[in-house]
């Protein structure tokens, strides 16, 4: 007997219902297994291994800046002023003498001190009135030179030149200005020794080493080798990338 409302037996209805089920089923199925493989393919590409590299290298500085500053003491202030004169035109004489060259030579203007309108009530009166300080600076590339020049000064404080050596503003300068010229070579090794620590990461962990996911570049620092060789230079920089891993 057939359902002459909708032309259609019972038995192709319930066929038809079940190919449709089949259908949604394996749908799903196909749907969720998907679903499924790209979050094991990204949490694959997840895995990241984070590794630094060092770069440390030594170098000669090339500039050296040598503030030589004495002291003068009088009580009359033209004889300041004129022994002040001597004195410069001594070291400047001196330095030259030592084939330093002039033009790397340069004189400060005098700084003077009147004691008197310092002098507080009570208090001792001060041998010398005016006491006055002068420097004379070198900047030179001659680092050497320079140096064996530094150890000769003593021949000046035989002339009766009183020096502020003890003076922490007035200390030998040593300078790397080449930062620009070694930056790429200590990059290229930095990175070389990151990838190496990754690379060994990676065959510890039975994975392989994948693309880089990011990169920073960290500061370079310049510092003395050690207190006692101000002049050698020490340069320092330390890369950081993050590699992905893979199996």
């Amino acid at each position: 007997m057939t359902d002459s409302s909708s032309g259609l037996t019972p038995n192709r209805t319930t066929t038809g219902t079940l190919f449709l089920g089949l259908g949604i089923f394996l749908g799903l199925a196909v749907l969720g297994y998907m679903l499924s493989s790209a979050a094991i393919a990204y949490r694959e590409l997840d895995r990241t291994v984070t590794v630094k590299g060092l770069s440390v290298r030594e170098f000669p500085a090339d500039v050296v800046i040598w503030p030589i500053q004495f002291t003068v003491a009088d009580n009359d202030l033209a004889e300041l002023y004129s022994r002040i004169d001597k004195n410069a035109a001594l070291i400047n004489q001196f330095l030259i003498d030592k084939d330093i060259a002039e033009e790397s030579i340069s004189l400060s203007a005098p700084a003077i001190i009147d004691k008197s309108a310092q002098q507080y009530g009570g208090s001792a009166p001060a041998p010398f009135r005016y006491t006055a300080t002068q420097t004379v600076t070198v900047y030179s590339t001659a680092i050497d030179r320079v140096r064996s020049v530094k150890a000769a000064l003593s021949e000046l404080g035989k002339q009766g030149i009183v020096f502020n050596a003890s003076n922490y503003e007035h200390q030998t300068e040593y300078l790397f200005t080449r930062l620009n010229e070694v930056k790429p070579e200590m990059i290229e090794e930095a990175t070389h020794h990151a990838r190496n620590a990754a690379l060994k990461f990676a065959d510890d962990s039975a994975s392989s080493l994948g693309k880089i996911k990011t990169a920073a570049q960290g500061q370079f620092s310049i510092s003395h080798r050690d207190k006692n060789n101000p002049h050698i230079k020490k340069v320092r920089v330390v890369s950081t990338i993050q590699y992905y891993l893979v199996d």
